[in-house]
């Protein structure tokens, strides 16, 4: 099969199309021919070599998420058979012809559902669902704020905080037209954070009080601006490290206003806990998918061949939403 092998760390260039042997599953697994796959920020720090651990090491395969057909079946799987659509959350693999996953790792695609659509799924809305479900606990009618509300993440959260009952929802982005289509997901409020101050748009929308709940994707630069929008005894709920890992904060703050911190990410837990997760998300949240509350929110789509010019694509900002690639 064709595969995207890291050989080396670097820039867009280093991503190069290898022929490797095709994956065998072994007991209770699955193998899959990738329809498509999706890109993830995560998968331009494996690139660089800068992604936490597991730490990225060369030979790896790219990817954290799928879609495609069942191809083979490992021995003892009897949930699935050889040509069920499927699709899911990868550690690795993605960006590739086939791959082999626990067979309780598949999500059954809904009918009329298209291959572009399912891979744009699993990362961002696992994700999204584990900071505003487990960590976060969001209720009805809280005041939610979540930063990069044009990225893959940020579309998915808008609209699962909406699918919630979130109250006053507001998002920040980087552009005027960016605004817009956040609005149209569901954000009553979009904040252009070049243009504006995020801690007095989100004060003046919560009449003083601040959100309930935040949810971050830029880490150390917002740490102590999170803390000054953050309600008394709010929630900030950490999903990335865009803008860098180190950031001051002014302690008599948190402490007056008893704020919890918590951090989420997939990669790193183990099957069991990722296999859980996917149960509860074909219970919880495939339903939505059908009757059209959640949908992906594609912007782009590129064939495996281009996935340099995709990564390239996402580097710049220019997206709204997932950027997939093709795999076949």
């Amino acid at each position: 099969m064709r595969a995207v092998i890291l050989e080396r760390f670097g820039g867009p260039e280093v991503l190069r199309i290898h022929g490797v042997s095709d994956p065998t599953p072994g007991v209770a697994q699955v193998r899959v021919r990738i329809a498509a796959t999706a890109l993830n920020r995560a998968d331009v720090l494996q690139r660089e070599g800068r992604y936490p651990p597991p730490a990225p090491k060369p030979g790896d395969i790219l990817g954290l998420e799928f879609s495609g057909t069942v191809d083979a079946l490992g021995p003892g799987v009897t949930a699935w058979k050889p040509g069920d659509r499927v699709f899911g959350l990868l550690g690795e693999g993605g960006y590739a012809e086939q791959v082999v996953t626990h067979e309780r790792m598949l999500m059954p695609m809904l009918p009329g559902m298209s291959f572009d659509d399912a891979a744009a799924i699993p990362e961002v809305y696992f994700t999204a669902y584990d900071a505003l479900v487990d960590r976060a606990r969001v209720e009805m009618g809280e005041a939610v704020l979540i930063h990069a509300g044009g990225s893959g993440v940020g579309t998915a959260a808008i609209q699962l905080a909406r699918a919630m009952g979130a109250g006053r929802l507001l998002t920040t982005v980087g552009s005027d037209a960016k605004a817009w289509r956040c609005l149209d997901l569901g954000a009553d409020r979009a904040i252009n954070y070049r243009t504006e101050t995020f801690e007095d748009v989100v004060m003046a929308e919560t009449g003083g009080k601040g959100a309930d709940v935040i949810v971050d994707f830029v880490g150390g630069p917002y740490a102590q601006r999170n803390v000054n929008a953050v309600r008394t005894m709010g929630r900030v709920i950490l999903v990335g490290l865009l803008g860098g890992a180190r950031g001051e904060i002014d302690m008599t703050t948190w402490f007056v206003k008893r704020v919890s911190l918590t951090a989420t990410t997939l990669r790193a837990r183990p099957l069991e806990q990722k296999i859980a997760l996917t149960q509860r998300f074909i219970e919880k949240l495939l339903p939505l998918f059908g009757d059209g509350r959640l949908r992906a929110i594609v912007d782009r789509t590129f064939p495996l061949d281009q996935v340099a010019d995709a990564h390239r694509y996402m580097e710049e900002n220019r997206n709204f939403g997932k950027i997939v690639v093709r795999c076949q």
